[in-house]
């Protein structure tokens, strides 16, 4: 089995005591992003398995964008994340 070289952790284990690996990262070419995806790039940064450089260089995301996902998680949660949460909040049914 062949083991490709990285720089960097390749796990890390988060609060809840769940492992997070390079794997559970959305691949590279992703261009549909969902809730879920975003929330793991959000917390592959926060919890150091890979710098907001490389995640802004890997996804091609501008710096605004990710502080945009980071500020949503932070105050919403996971459903804040979403397209359609703000028109939810201002437009409720």
């Amino acid at each position: 089995m062949f083991i490709k070289k990285i720089e960097g952790r390749r796990a890390v284990t988060l609060q809840d005591g769940t492992i997070f690996t390079r794997a559970d990262l959305p691949p590279e070419n992703t261009e549909r992003w969902v809730a879920s995806r975003k929330a793991a790039v959000v917390r592959g940064v926060a919890y150091g398995l890979l710098t907001q450089q490389e995640a802004l260089e890997k996804y091609r995301l501008t710096e605004e964008e990710f502080d945009e996902w980071v500020k949503a998680i932070t105050s919403g949660g996971l459903p804040a994340l979403r397209a359609t949460y703000r028109s939810q909040i201002y437009n409720p049914k």
